[in-house]
């Protein structure tokens, strides 16, 4: 038999490579004598054809070899070995048993094997069966069994397609999962010819409709004329193009029964009042079937066994959902129109039935679903009921319910509009991007930008954010106050984002104060008196706000009062008001505010010093965020859990977070996440005893003019700066930066309440202060902390001043402060201040349990001195560094390195910061493996 060529070589596959490794492997070993099986499943459109194509035209293309390559086809499923006869006619060449053969006669599934072994001992073969599903069942049997028995030696291998691999038990088994967003968006592109000019929100829609399957995406994207990939034409809703992939996913239902088929066209009609997701309601289909003459006994055995519909429902407590988000639509393209338009109104008439407000919208939810097309009545009534307490995705379905049947463009336009905006409320920000790809050009009087806005401010660059709710704003100023004001707010909040100041008053100045009530006047007049200057004003009116909200009940009003209290310094009033923002947000939503809402508090938590609750906070916050779809919102909750983490360690965990929180701020624009991630990175190498790498992050964030840290972040930083500075023995070099900087945090000392803040003062003075001076003013700064309280900002205090005593050879008096800094850390989980504080504890002679801070890996046999003289060398620090940071002479670094050397067996460096990488290496490993237990 000769090499077969008629296998095309397919076009690039996206998102493939792991599974295009995994067969590369098997046609690796196929190569080399070596057989084996592989069966590739995946529900229909997801890329099982173009990767079995893939394979066989590798295999040709790369050695040449033999292929039998066949399809199922569906007509012939219940022709005995048709399914083997497809396979047998590929064969380039004559057979030993000719295929004819096979179809009159049948054959054995020993004798298949021996014919394949038999064909391989010529010249290693691959086999290739698509949708072997649809084969007859004595094709599919006797090919698993030759499969199964295909092994090393065997010079055969067989891939298989398939939708599961019920049929091919035993055999290995890949499952294709979606494509990942960059994949998809990759294969767009390329479907698009990359053309620059798709909208981003037509994009993004979509992506968000094919979820991942590359053929339900390319039939979407080739419907879309150029206008509509634009964004100049309004998409059409539904989408059209995805019939194909709808059509293979029914035909898999093709052989159940009539009355089963009725009840799955009732539980897909039933999910479309119901949010995405959350399927159907199983006694409303236990009415539904019996009111459609379906039998109790036919009823319990579809929707209680899996089974009874093949697969097809699943049952989770008093839902039913389908088990493929696709088949429940492949149900209701396959129905008749009219026998669809027959189950909706079935459906809208019981759920009618039932208590009025609660089972209104629902019900005509159903009988838009029943409408033939355009109703205007229809429509308004939808419009009507979509109102609260029904939830916001509701709402949203109902009013894109209401715009598909509306005969006025301008009206159509404002409907999918405010089904954008309660999707958005809802936390769904794709389907809020999908319904503005329907307005087209019509703006609905501002409120498609607002709504675009919105979005923008969580998940895009707020300096568009902030342009387009200005700009909504003066569309929306003549009629709907409300809305105007939100805008601006929002606008301003992007600014605050951003780190203008000048945009973040111009959008506050624009608020209309008759249109605001006194607490939101008193915030807006606040805010601007303190960014304009005048603090004592600004602060008397911030004060009044925040009084107020002590009786407010809106979540919006009480992230206002939490603000108010942040800009005050008042830590612990803001964390009262976030806490009560949260509630409130969790029992009455918007779910779109809760990662906002856990971000404030997250943040207030750290300013008062509550590291653990705020990470946990902060954890809550980034899965919502990203459960809602807000990017920004992700980064500055990554900045936070940064901060958290340079408390708490690992240092590992604080620049992962910090890396994410830059990532996304970037491209964003997020100035205050930036600046928030930079503080902790430089907080996290001052605890590792790095203060020259921390000076350097930290001046560049404190220093004024452009370029600078955000302005209502960079002074929380200036303690740690003014640390770094001195610790790295660079206050002489700095001295000019270092003075402005002390001089505005001292101004910005008596313009905050912040109970923290004197004592940081305090200990900023003593650290430039000459030797004699520092005690006194060393003990000033513990007074502030024992008003204020708080363990790790004393127990930072008590480490400096334990380290001046150490550097003055006042050793003796040294170990109590040391000791107290210790214990403080320990206390509130400072690891890695611990760990600064033990080392600092042992080199002034006092003896420290042998618990494991840092780990000494390879340098256990060293004195603590030379343990630390060591780290510091390996991480590429000079003797005079050295000397510096740990506060004695260069001799005596000089002295302790030669005794490490002899000590560890190395001779330069170099070879000491191998040894000490490899010994961190394993622990990191040790600690990896760890997690993967616990796991």
């Amino acid at each position: 038999m000769t090499p077969s060529t008629t296998v095309h070589s397919p076009l690039r596959l996206y998102g493939r490579s792991g599974e295009l490794a995994i067969l590369e492997t098997l046609l690796g070993k196929l190569r080399t004598g070596d057989g084996g099986a592989l069966v590739l499943t995946a529900p229909p459109g997801l890329g099982r054809t173009a990767l079995l194509r893939q394979a066989a035209a590798h295999y040709l293309r790369g050695h040449g070899g033999p292929v039998l390559y066949a399809s199922a086809a569906p007509t012939e499923q219940r022709l005995p070995y048709s399914g083997l006869h497809a396979l047998l006619c590929s064969a380039p060449g004559p057979l030993p048993l000719a295929p004819d053969t096979v179809l009159s006669s049948g054959i054995t599934p020993g004798a298949l094997l021996g014919l394949l072994r038999a064909l391989g001992a010529e010249q290693p073969l691959l086999v290739c069966v698509d949708d072997a599903h649809l084969w007859d069942p004595d094709s599919r049997a006797a090919l698993g069994f030759a499969a199964r028995r295909l092994g090393a030696g065997s010079r055969v291998a067989v891939v298989i397609g398939a939708a599961d691999e019920t049929a091919f038990a035993g055999l290995p088994a890949l499952r294709l999962g979606p494509l990942d967003d960059d994949a998809a968006t990759a294969l767009l592109d390329r479907l698009t010819d990359g053309a620059a000019d798709v909208d981003p929100v037509v994009r993004s829609e979509l992506l968000r409709e094919a979820a991942g399957n590359p053929r339900l995406l390319a039939g979407l994207a080739g419907r879309l004329t150029p206008g509509q990939l634009a964004g100049r034409t309004a998409l059409p809703y539904p989408l059209p193009g995805g019939e194909s992939v709808l059509d293979a996913h029914a035909a898999h239902l093709d052989g159940l029964s009539c009355d089963t088929h009725t009840l799955l066209l009732l539980a897909a009609a039933a999910e479309e009042h119901e949010p995405d997701g959350a399927g159907s309601d199983a006694a409303l289909l236990l009415r539904a079937g019996a009111r459609a003459g379906l039998s109790a006994s036919h009823l319990d055995r579809v929707l209680f066994a899996p089974a009874g519909s093949a697969g097809a429902l699943q049952r989770a407590g008093s839902r039913v959902h389908f088990s493929h988000p696709l088949l429940r639509r492949a149900v209701l393209h396959r129905a008749p129109p009219g026998r669809r338009r027959a189950v909706h109104e079935l459906l809208a008439g019981l759920l009618g039935g039932g208590e009025p407000d609660r089972a209104r919208l629902p019900a005509l939810v159903q009988k838009a679903c029943a409408s033939t097309g355009p109703d205007a009545g229809l429509a308004e009534q939808l419009e009507r009921a979509a109102t609260a307490p029904r939830p916001h995705g509701e709402r949203s379905a109902a009013l894109a319910r209401a715009a598909a049947l509306s005969t006025d463009d301008a009206l159509r336009a404002a409907r999918f509009t405010a089904a954008a905006e309660q999707a958005r409320l809802a936390g769904d920000t794709g389907r809020a991007r999908a319904m503005l790809a329907r307005v087209g050009p019509h703006l609905a009087e501002g409120a498609a930008p607002y709504v675009r806005g919105m979005l923008a401010l969580r998940d895009g660059p707020v300096a568009d954010a902030r342009e387009a709710l200005l700009a909504a704003a003066e569309l929306l100023a003549p009629h709907d106050p409300r809305r105007t004001l939100d805008a601006l707010f929002g606008a301003a909040e992007a600014a605050w984002a951003m780190g203008d100041a000048i945009a973040y008053l111009d959008a506050m100045n624009r608020v209309p104060v008759a249109a605001a009530d006194r607490p939101t006047a008193q915030y807006r007049a606040g805010m601007c008196a303190v960014l304009a200057g005048h603090p004592d004003r600004g602060h008397a009116l911030l004060r009044c706000c925040l009084d107020s909200a002590a009786r407010a009940e809106d979540a919006g009003e009480l992230l206002r009062a939490g603000a108010c209290a942040l800009v005050l310094g008042e830590v612990d009033a803001a964390c009262r008001a976030g806490a009560r923002a949260l509630a409130v947000v969790r029992t009455r939503g918007p779910e779109a505010l809760l990662p906002h809402a856990l971000e404030q508090l997250a943040y207030a938590e750290l300013r008062s010093g509550q590291h653990a609750r705020a990470r946990g906070h902060a954890l809550e916050g980034l899965h919502a965020a990203r459960r809602t779809g807000q990017r920004n919102s992700a980064a500055h909750l990554h900045a936070v859990l940064a901060l958290a983490a340079s408390v708490e360690g690992p240092a590992e965990a604080c620049a992962a977070h910090a890396d994410a929180a830059l990532t996304g701020a970037g491209p964003h624009g997020l100035a205050q996440a930036a600046t928030l991630a930079t503080w902790a990175v430089a907080r996290a190498d001052l605890a590792a005893g790095r203060p020259g790498e921390a000076a350097a992050r930290l001046g560049p964030l404190v220093r004024p003019g452009p370029g600078t840290g955000h302005f209502a972040t960079r002074m929380l930083a200036v303690p740690c700066y003014v640390e770094a500075v001195v610790l790295s023995g660079r206050a002489h070099e700095a001295g000019g930066e270092l003075a402005v900087a002390v001089q505005e945090f001292t101004l910005w000392t008596t313009r905050t309440t912040d109970p923290q803040v004197p004592a940081q003062l305090a200990r900023c003075r003593a650290l430039l202060a000459p030797a004699e001076e520092a005690a006194a003013r060393y003990e000033e700064a513990l007074a502030h902390h024992d008003r204020a309280g708080g363990d790790f900002e004393r127990a930072r205090t008590r480490l400096l001043q334990g380290q001046l005593l150490r550097r003055l050879r006042r050793t003796r008096e040294a170990r109590g402060p040391l000791r107290d800094a210790l214990v403080a850390f320990e206390r509130c989980s400072a690891r890695a201040w611990a760990g600064r504080a033990a080392g600092e504890l042992r080199a002034a002679g006092e003896a420290v349990d042998a618990r494991d801070r840092s780990g000494p890996g390879p340098l256990a046999a060293l004195t603590p001195q030379q343990q630390r003289i060591a780290r510091c060398v390996a991480e590429g620090a000079t003797n005079r560094e050295v000397a510096v940071r740990l506060s004695v002479s260069p001799r005596t670094v000089d002295h302790h390195l030669r005794n490490v050397f002899a000590a560890l067996g190395v001779r330069s460096r170099t070879e000491l910061a191998r040894l000490l990488d490899r010994g961190g290496g394993a622990r990191l490993q040790d600690r990896d493996e760890k997690k993967r237990a616990d796991l």
